[in-house]
């Protein structure tokens, strides 16, 4: 098994190589832009999954699919080449889904933005129910009913009895 540093050159290498076998050696009609996006190699380098993207609309898309896998033989056959290891592993192409997963949250964000607009709007002239601020305040003068001397903050939250006095069981 090879150690993760290699297996990463190795996947970086097929993705340069890949890139350049699909600009200057495969001459096929269907093949469009495509962009390698990805390579992942097993940790035994004896399999590569090459992810890629395409520029255009499914129709495009699908030729590019049947393009790439008609020319898988001769891509490797050009990895093999320039990679120098002994074993030149098996490639498998797999469509991206990293661009569709972008623009589908790229909706999901507008969405919530006009939703965040919507409620703006119609909060801008609503009052509140009850009282502006509906929390109980102590007066300056005031001696507080609970016994807190209202210093310290400790009050009945757990900090214990610091008046001194036991409680009786």
């Amino acid at each position: 098994m090879a150690d993760p540093a290699r297996a990463r050159k190795v996947a970086d290498r097929i993705k340069v190589l890949t890139a350049q076998a699909l600009e200057h050696r495969v001459k096929d009609e269907r093949l469009g832009f495509v962009t390698i996006t990805d390579v992942r190699v097993t940790g035994d380098l004896q399999h590569a999954t090459i992810f890629y993207t395409v520029f255009g609309d499914d129709d495009e898309r699908a030729g590019n699919a049947a393009a790439l896998a008609a020319n898988t033989g001769r891509i490797r056959s050009f990895i093999g080449k320039g990679l120098g290891i002994r074993l030149t592993p098996s490639i498998e192409f797999v469509p991206d889904a990293l661009p569709e997963g972008a623009a589908h949250m790229e909706r999901l964000l507008a969405e919530t933005r006009a939703r965040d607009a919507e409620l703006a709007q119609a909060s801008a002239g609503a009052e509140y129910a009850g009282e502006a601020d509906p929390y109980r305040h102590d007066d300056a003068g005031e001696e507080p009913a609970d016994g807190d001397t209202g210093g310290g903050g400790s009050g009945d939250a757990g900090g214990g009895d610091t008046g001194g006095s036991a409680a009786a069981t």
